[in-house]
């Protein structure tokens, strides 16, 4: 059986089909004719071509008419993949009007083609994401409310802390994925723009028509037109690189999270279970956070692309020479990533499966040690803040060497009920009396989210 090439064996693993169908080979190449196209209207639009060429260019800017494996093969000695494109476009246009193959690319440049074929893809992936992040932050802002106040161990240095809740440490990934919604707005003006500057930039082929052409291009893609075109200016692309960058993390940080939660000593958060879902090939009883591992794998792996767009920043004069060959490959595989990372994080969301009483029973693991600033606080009130912390602290010992519970203890010390009742020291151990502003904070993110999506 014949197998096409690709990379079928992982794909529907690590990224979202809607995305690598953005940035497979028809993607890519429409996107370039999109243009091409486009400039055939302006050019007509602003009298520099005449009208009759632009219904047979527009006819050929069609991705469905050229040969993919010819053109792969021929950008390997044009060195882009503008070059093997137009002049294939030119035959397609010839073959039905010579007249109308003399204005094709007039006035522009290869990157020209790919740089506004990259933003018109851009605008794809952008709009995507922008869908996935919505439809993740609906999901974690309901998680969120549903646990506002279920307690759980807060963890520090991965060690039992003071108690939170579960709907605070969903609010946490929440506000993450509100940021990076907030920053994809705010850069869109600066990314969706027009690459359009001719040989070095200056459209001097197209001389006094110039400036309208570009205007009337720009908003045929219906992209802005920039100061000035951007061929060695590549802090639009590398901005969204980063932000995807951030994206990648906050999903990283979710999926550590989720993992940590779902090791069997924790048992306290678990990922929606399915037919054949994290089993193993040899231990029937597993469970492994596999969904976890997308989002943790996309952020181990996202730094180091975006790291690439930066080291191509410093272009050389009017023209780069490799650097811009590094972006070709290293973004459109950045908006995968993310594309399948953002996948994975809405089914997680989606479908937690929580333990609740599992997490009562984890908070008293330690015997009402992770409670013991709750007394030292009240108990400071009353005899001074070092003798407080001094005293809690022998009792916390004294809890440990003995293997008790620490309100046990705490009963049996003088000073203490001298100070504290027996119900105020039952008030002070109850995990579910000191959570602090955590229902609060969930409140907030998921105003922010709210606000955000109205």
């Amino acid at each position: 059986m014949t197998q096409r090439p690709g990379n079928q064996l992982f794909d529907a693993y690590f990224t979202a089909r809607d995305m690598r169908e953005v940035f497979c080979d028809q993607g890519r190449v429409q996107a370039m004719l999109d243009f091409e196209a486009a400039l055939a209207r302006a050019e007509a639009r602003v009298g520099l071509i005449p009208l009759s060429a632009v219904a047979p260019i527009a006819a050929a800017c069609d991705a469905g008419l050229y040969d993919f494996a010819a053109l792969g093969e021929a950008i390997a000695t044009a060195g882009n993949s503008a070059i093997p494109l137009v002049k294939a476009l030119g035959k397609q246009i010839a073959s039905s009007d010579a007249e109308a193959e003399r204005y094709v690319h007039l006035g522009a440049t290869s990157q020209d083609v790919m740089d506004s074929g990259l933003v018109l893809q851009l605008r794809q992936a952008l709009a995507l994401i922008e869908n996935q992040l919505a439809q993740l932050a609906d999901s974690l802002a309901t998680q969120a409310q549903r646990f506002a106040t279920t307690p759980l161990a807060g963890r520090t240095w991965l060690q039992h802390a003071t108690p939170v809740t579960l709907g605070m440490k969903i609010a946490g990934w929440l506000g993450a994925v509100t940021r990076s919604r907030q920053r994809l707005q705010q850069l869109k003006p600066r990314l969706l723009v027009l690459q359009f500057g001719g040989a070095s930039g200056t459209l001097a082929a197209l001389g006094a028509q110039a400036l309208p052409i570009a205007e009337a291009l720009a908003e045929e893609l219906q992209l802005t037109l920039p100061e000035q075109p951007w061929h060695t200016q590549r802090d639009r692309i590398v901005e969204f690189g980063a932000v995807l960058g951030l994206i990648a993390g906050s999903l990283g940080k979710f999926g550590r999270d989720i993992s940590l939660l779902m090791q069997t000593e924790a048992a306290e958060v678990f990922e929606p279970a399915a037919p054949g879902k994290g089993g193993s090939s040899t231990m029937p009883h597993k469970r492994n956070p596999v969904g976890a591992a997308v989002l943790i794998g996309a952020a181990t792996r996202v730094p180091g692309l975006v790291s690439t767009l930066f080291s191509a920043m410093p272009q050389e004069h009017e023209r780069s020479l490799g650097l811009w060959h590094a972006e070709w490959e290293t973004l459109p595989e950045i908006c995968c990533v993310v594309s399948g990372s953002l996948q994975q994080a809405r089914l997680l969301a989606d479908g937690l499966e929580v333990d609740a009483a599992r997490m009562a029973r984890n908070l008293e693991l330690t015997q009402g040690l992770v409670l013991a600033e709750a007394v030292s606080i009240v108990l400071a009130q009353r005899v001074g803040r070092d003798t407080a912390h001094h005293l809690l602290e022998q009792c916390c010992k004294r809890a440990v060497a003995e293997q008790r519970h620490l309100r046990a203890v705490l009963a049996d010390e003088p000073q203490v009920t001298a100070e504290l009742s027996g119900a105020e020291l039952d008030d002070l151990l109850n995990p579910a009396h000191y959570l602090g502003q955590a229902q609060v904070w969930v409140e907030r993110a998921v105003a922010e989210h709210n606000a955000l999506t109205v």
